[in-house]
Protein backbone atom coordinates (compact mmCIF):
# COMPACT_ATOMS: atom_id res chain seq x y z
CA UNK A 1 0.00 0.00 0.00
CA UNK A 2 2.98 2.28 0.47
CA UNK A 3 5.14 0.90 -2.32
CA UNK A 4 5.40 4.15 -4.25
CA UNK A 5 6.18 6.01 -1.04
CA UNK A 6 9.14 3.68 -0.57
CA UNK A 7 10.28 4.38 -4.13
CA UNK A 8 10.08 8.12 -3.48
CA UNK A 9 12.10 7.73 -0.28
CA UNK A 10 14.84 5.80 -2.09
CA UNK A 11 15.06 8.71 -4.54
CA UNK A 12 15.26 11.24 -1.72
CA UNK A 13 11.81 12.73 -2.38
CA UNK A 14 10.67 12.94 1.23
CA UNK A 15 7.79 15.32 0.49
CA UNK A 16 6.16 13.02 -2.07
CA UNK A 17 6.67 9.99 0.19
CA UNK A 18 4.95 11.73 3.10
CA UNK A 19 2.04 12.78 0.88
CA UNK A 20 1.57 9.25 -0.46
CA UNK A 21 1.61 7.74 3.01
CA UNK A 22 -0.96 10.27 4.20
CA UNK A 23 -3.23 9.49 1.25
CA UNK A 24 -2.87 5.75 1.86
CA UNK A 25 -3.85 6.22 5.50
CA UNK A 26 -6.86 8.34 4.52
CA UNK A 27 -8.00 5.77 1.94
CA UNK A 28 -7.60 2.88 4.37
CA UNK A 29 -9.69 4.65 6.99
CA UNK A 30 -12.39 5.48 4.41
CA UNK A 31 -12.57 1.87 3.21
CA UNK A 32 -12.99 0.53 6.74
CA UNK A 33 -15.58 3.17 7.55
CA UNK A 34 -17.68 2.96 4.37
CA UNK A 35 -17.02 -0.37 2.62
CA UNK A 36 -17.47 -2.93 5.40
CA UNK A 37 -20.80 -4.67 4.87
CA UNK A 38 -20.94 -6.74 8.04
CA UNK A 39 -19.54 -9.97 6.63
CA UNK A 40 -17.41 -8.80 3.70
CA UNK A 41 -16.32 -5.66 1.85
CA UNK A 42 -18.51 -3.96 -0.76
CA UNK A 43 -17.19 -3.77 -4.31
CA UNK A 44 -18.24 -0.27 -5.37
CA UNK A 45 -21.01 2.33 -5.46
CA UNK A 46 -23.17 3.73 -8.23
CA UNK A 47 -23.41 7.51 -8.72
CA UNK A 48 -26.58 7.66 -6.59
CA UNK A 49 -24.86 5.93 -3.67
CA UNK A 50 -26.33 2.46 -4.26
CA UNK A 51 -23.73 -0.13 -3.19
CA UNK A 52 -22.52 -3.01 -5.34
CA UNK A 53 -21.30 -6.29 -3.90
CA UNK A 54 -23.44 -5.81 -0.81
CA UNK A 55 -25.95 -7.87 1.13
CA UNK A 56 -28.44 -5.18 0.05
CA UNK A 57 -28.16 -6.34 -3.59
CA UNK A 58 -30.23 -9.09 -5.18
CA UNK A 59 -27.49 -9.58 -7.81
CA UNK A 60 -23.73 -9.40 -7.18
CA UNK A 61 -24.15 -9.65 -3.42
CA UNK A 62 -20.51 -10.61 -2.85
CA UNK A 63 -17.51 -10.00 -5.12
CA UNK A 64 -14.16 -11.72 -4.56
CA UNK A 65 -11.91 -8.77 -5.43
CA UNK A 66 -12.30 -6.57 -2.33
CA UNK A 67 -12.08 -9.63 -0.07
CA UNK A 68 -8.81 -10.81 -1.62
CA UNK A 69 -7.22 -7.39 -1.72
CA UNK A 70 -8.09 -6.70 1.90
CA UNK A 71 -5.34 -9.27 2.55
CA UNK A 72 -3.05 -8.72 -0.45
CA UNK A 73 -2.86 -4.96 0.06
CA UNK A 74 -1.98 -5.35 3.72
CA UNK A 75 -4.45 -2.54 4.38
CA UNK A 76 -7.52 -4.42 5.62
CA UNK A 77 -8.36 -4.81 9.28
CA UNK A 78 -6.93 -8.29 10.04
CA UNK A 79 -10.07 -9.71 11.66
CA UNK A 80 -12.35 -8.28 8.97
CA UNK A 81 -10.05 -9.44 6.19
CA UNK A 82 -10.14 -13.00 7.52
CA UNK A 83 -13.93 -12.90 7.79
CA UNK A 84 -14.20 -11.48 4.27
CA UNK A 85 -11.96 -14.15 2.71
CA UNK A 86 -13.91 -16.86 4.53
CA UNK A 87 -17.13 -15.42 3.06
CA UNK A 88 -15.62 -15.40 -0.43
CA UNK A 89 -14.55 -19.03 -0.14
CA UNK A 90 -17.94 -20.07 1.21
CA UNK A 91 -19.97 -18.24 -1.45
CA UNK A 92 -17.79 -18.32 -4.57
CA UNK A 93 -15.86 -21.60 -4.62
CA UNK A 94 -17.65 -24.37 -6.56
CA UNK A 95 -15.57 -27.47 -5.86
CA UNK A 96 -17.72 -29.80 -7.95
CA UNK A 97 -17.35 -27.63 -11.06
CA UNK A 98 -13.72 -26.77 -10.19
CA UNK A 99 -14.10 -23.01 -10.41
CA UNK A 100 -14.02 -19.87 -8.29
CA UNK A 101 -16.67 -17.34 -9.28
CA UNK A 102 -15.92 -13.64 -9.51
CA UNK A 103 -19.21 -12.81 -7.80
CA UNK A 104 -22.64 -14.22 -7.15
CA UNK A 105 -25.50 -14.08 -8.10
CA UNK A 106 -24.88 -12.94 -11.70
CA UNK A 107 -26.60 -9.95 -13.25
CA UNK A 108 -29.77 -10.89 -15.10
CA UNK A 109 -33.19 -9.34 -14.52
CA UNK A 110 -32.42 -7.01 -11.62
CA UNK A 111 -32.57 -3.23 -11.60
CA UNK A 112 -28.82 -2.62 -11.29
CA UNK A 113 -27.09 -1.43 -14.46
CA UNK A 114 -23.34 -1.99 -13.96
CA UNK A 115 -22.39 -1.57 -17.62
CA UNK A 116 -21.25 -3.97 -20.31
CA UNK A 117 -20.81 -6.86 -17.89
CA UNK A 118 -24.59 -7.31 -17.79
CA UNK A 119 -24.50 -7.95 -21.52
CA UNK A 120 -22.91 -11.34 -20.89
CA UNK A 121 -25.22 -14.29 -20.36
CA UNK A 122 -25.49 -15.03 -16.60
CA UNK A 123 -22.61 -17.27 -15.54
CA UNK A 124 -20.41 -16.35 -18.51
CA UNK A 125 -17.05 -14.58 -18.11
CA UNK A 126 -17.17 -11.74 -15.57
CA UNK A 127 -20.93 -12.07 -15.12
CA UNK A 128 -20.87 -14.67 -12.38
CA UNK A 129 -18.40 -17.09 -13.93
CA UNK A 130 -14.77 -17.60 -12.99
CA UNK A 131 -12.59 -14.70 -14.00
CA UNK A 132 -9.28 -16.43 -13.49
CA UNK A 133 -7.21 -13.43 -12.44
CA UNK A 134 -9.55 -12.91 -9.49
CA UNK A 135 -9.64 -16.63 -8.67
CA UNK A 136 -5.84 -16.66 -8.34
CA UNK A 137 -5.87 -13.58 -6.13
CA UNK A 138 -8.22 -15.40 -3.78
CA UNK A 139 -5.72 -18.29 -3.66
CA UNK A 140 -3.00 -15.80 -2.72
CA UNK A 141 -5.23 -14.19 -0.10
CA UNK A 142 -5.93 -17.54 1.55
CA UNK A 143 -2.20 -18.23 1.56
CA UNK A 144 -1.61 -14.78 3.01
CA UNK A 145 -3.68 -15.84 6.01
CA UNK A 146 -1.24 -18.69 6.57
CA UNK A 147 -3.59 -21.42 5.34
CA UNK A 148 -1.21 -23.37 3.14
CA UNK A 149 -3.31 -26.51 2.71
CA UNK A 150 -6.44 -24.58 1.69
CA UNK A 151 -4.48 -22.33 -0.67
CA UNK A 152 -2.86 -25.32 -2.37
CA UNK A 153 -6.24 -27.04 -2.73
CA UNK A 154 -7.70 -23.93 -4.39
CA UNK A 155 -4.69 -23.60 -6.68
CA UNK A 156 -5.10 -27.23 -7.73
CA UNK A 157 -8.82 -26.67 -8.22
CA UNK A 158 -8.32 -23.98 -10.85
CA UNK A 159 -5.23 -25.44 -12.51
CA UNK A 160 -6.08 -26.42 -16.11
CA UNK A 161 -4.69 -29.91 -15.57
CA UNK A 162 -7.35 -30.65 -12.99
CA UNK A 163 -10.16 -29.82 -15.39
CA UNK A 164 -9.24 -32.59 -17.79
CA UNK A 165 -8.12 -35.42 -15.49
CA UNK A 166 -10.69 -37.76 -17.03
CA UNK A 167 -12.96 -38.11 -20.03
CA UNK A 168 -15.89 -36.42 -18.28
CA UNK A 169 -13.73 -33.43 -17.41
CA UNK A 170 -12.45 -33.11 -20.96
CA UNK A 171 -16.01 -33.18 -22.31
CA UNK A 172 -17.08 -30.48 -19.87
CA UNK A 173 -14.03 -28.20 -20.07
CA UNK A 174 -13.81 -28.28 -23.91
CA UNK A 175 -10.62 -26.20 -24.17
CA UNK A 176 -6.92 -27.08 -24.03
CA UNK A 177 -6.00 -28.65 -20.68
CA UNK A 178 -2.40 -27.40 -20.93
CA UNK A 179 -3.09 -23.65 -20.94
CA UNK A 180 -4.88 -21.38 -18.50
CA UNK A 181 -8.33 -20.20 -19.52
CA UNK A 182 -9.15 -16.58 -18.81
CA UNK A 183 -12.62 -17.61 -17.68
CA UNK A 184 -14.67 -20.66 -16.79
CA UNK A 185 -18.45 -20.66 -17.09
CA UNK A 186 -20.44 -20.85 -13.90
CA UNK A 187 -24.06 -21.75 -14.65
CA UNK A 188 -25.88 -24.55 -16.51
CA UNK A 189 -25.89 -25.64 -19.24
CA UNK A 190 -22.26 -24.54 -19.62
CA UNK A 191 -21.01 -24.92 -16.05
CA UNK A 192 -17.32 -25.84 -15.94
CA UNK A 193 -16.67 -24.98 -19.59
CA UNK A 194 -13.48 -23.04 -20.29
CA UNK A 195 -13.61 -19.74 -22.12
CA UNK A 196 -10.87 -17.77 -23.86
CA UNK A 197 -7.40 -19.34 -23.84
CA UNK A 198 -3.86 -18.44 -24.97
CA UNK A 199 -4.11 -14.70 -24.44
CA UNK A 200 -4.63 -14.26 -20.72
CA UNK A 201 -2.19 -12.81 -18.22
CA UNK A 202 -3.73 -15.09 -15.60
CA UNK A 203 -1.30 -17.80 -16.76
CA UNK A 204 1.56 -15.75 -15.32
CA UNK A 205 -0.41 -15.11 -12.15
CA UNK A 206 -1.04 -18.84 -11.67
CA UNK A 207 2.70 -19.46 -12.03
CA UNK A 208 3.52 -16.68 -9.58
CA UNK A 209 0.99 -18.04 -7.11
CA UNK A 210 2.72 -21.43 -7.26
CA UNK A 211 6.33 -20.24 -7.00
CA UNK A 212 6.13 -17.00 -5.05
CA UNK A 213 3.03 -17.52 -2.89
CA UNK A 214 2.89 -21.25 -2.15
CA UNK A 215 6.54 -22.22 -2.40
CA UNK A 216 7.34 -18.77 -1.05
CA UNK A 217 10.42 -18.02 -3.15
CA UNK A 218 10.89 -14.47 -4.37
CA UNK A 219 13.84 -12.38 -5.52
CA UNK A 220 13.70 -8.61 -5.07
CA UNK A 221 16.56 -6.14 -5.46
CA UNK A 222 19.19 -8.87 -5.41
CA UNK A 223 17.82 -10.55 -2.29
CA UNK A 224 16.22 -14.00 -2.07
CA UNK A 225 13.24 -14.06 0.31
CA UNK A 226 11.66 -17.25 1.67
CA UNK A 227 8.15 -17.52 3.10
CA UNK A 228 6.39 -20.78 2.05
CA UNK A 229 2.67 -21.49 2.52
CA UNK A 230 2.24 -25.21 1.94
CA UNK A 231 0.15 -28.20 3.04
CA UNK A 232 1.43 -29.24 6.48
CA UNK A 233 1.78 -32.86 5.37
CA UNK A 234 4.50 -31.91 2.87
CA UNK A 235 7.71 -33.19 4.51
CA UNK A 236 10.03 -31.28 2.18
CA UNK A 237 10.46 -29.83 -1.30
CA UNK A 238 13.19 -28.37 -3.46
CA UNK A 239 13.30 -25.33 -5.71
CA UNK A 240 16.01 -24.44 -8.22
CA UNK A 241 16.09 -21.08 -9.93
CA UNK A 242 18.58 -18.96 -11.79
CA UNK A 243 19.09 -15.28 -11.02
CA UNK A 244 21.37 -13.73 -13.58
CA UNK A 245 24.47 -15.94 -13.63
CA UNK A 246 23.72 -17.40 -10.19
CA UNK A 247 22.13 -20.81 -9.69
CA UNK A 248 20.12 -21.00 -6.44
CA UNK A 249 19.31 -24.42 -5.03
CA UNK A 250 16.79 -24.33 -2.17
CA UNK A 251 15.79 -27.23 0.04
CA UNK A 252 12.79 -26.64 2.31
CA UNK A 253 12.23 -29.04 5.21
CA UNK A 254 9.03 -29.30 7.24
CA UNK A 255 9.81 -31.51 10.27
CA UNK A 256 7.05 -30.01 12.42
CA UNK A 257 4.30 -30.34 9.81
CA UNK A 258 3.31 -26.67 9.64
CA UNK A 259 1.48 -24.73 6.93
CA UNK A 260 3.70 -21.65 7.21
CA UNK A 261 6.41 -20.11 9.32
CA UNK A 262 10.18 -20.19 8.98
CA UNK A 263 12.31 -21.38 11.89
CA UNK A 264 15.77 -21.49 10.30
CA UNK A 265 17.48 -20.33 7.10
CA UNK A 266 20.94 -21.56 6.11
CA UNK A 267 22.92 -20.26 3.14
CA UNK A 268 26.05 -22.03 1.95
CA UNK A 269 26.43 -23.78 5.31
CA UNK A 270 25.95 -20.65 7.44
CA UNK A 271 22.83 -19.98 9.51
CA UNK A 272 21.30 -16.57 8.90
CA UNK A 273 19.53 -14.29 11.37
CA UNK A 274 16.49 -13.67 9.14
CA UNK A 275 14.72 -15.16 6.12
CA UNK A 276 16.50 -13.16 3.41
CA UNK A 277 19.56 -14.34 1.49
CA UNK A 278 21.69 -11.64 -0.22
CA UNK A 279 22.75 -12.73 -3.70
CA UNK A 280 26.34 -11.65 -4.20
CA UNK A 281 26.92 -12.82 -7.76
CA UNK A 282 28.42 -16.17 -6.82
CA UNK A 283 28.05 -18.94 -9.34
CA UNK A 284 25.88 -20.94 -6.94
CA UNK A 285 24.08 -20.62 -3.60
CA UNK A 286 22.76 -23.58 -1.60
CA UNK A 287 19.95 -22.61 0.72
CA UNK A 288 18.31 -24.74 3.42
CA UNK A 289 15.05 -23.64 5.02
CA UNK A 290 13.46 -25.29 8.05
CA UNK A 291 9.79 -24.51 8.56
CA UNK A 292 8.26 -23.99 11.97
CA UNK A 293 7.77 -21.25 14.57
CA UNK A 294 10.73 -18.98 14.99
CA UNK A 295 12.17 -16.38 12.67
CA UNK A 296 9.04 -15.57 10.66
CA UNK A 297 5.38 -16.55 10.94
CA UNK A 298 4.16 -19.70 12.56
Amino acid sequence: RNSFAAVAERRGDVKTAASLRAQAKQLTEAVEREAWDGGWYKRAWFDDGTPLGSKENDECRIDSLPQSWAVLSGAGDPQRATTAVDAAVANLVDRDARLVKLFTPPFDKGTLEPGYIKGYVPGIRENGGQYTHAAIWLVQAVAGLGRGREAFDLWTLISPLGHAAGAAGVARYKVEPYVVAADVYGLPPHVGRGGWTWYTGSAAWLYRAAVETLLGVTVRNGVLNLDPRVPPEWPEFEVQLRHGDTMIRCRVENPRGVAHGVAEVWADGRRLDGTSVPLDGSAEHRVRVVLGPGVKGG
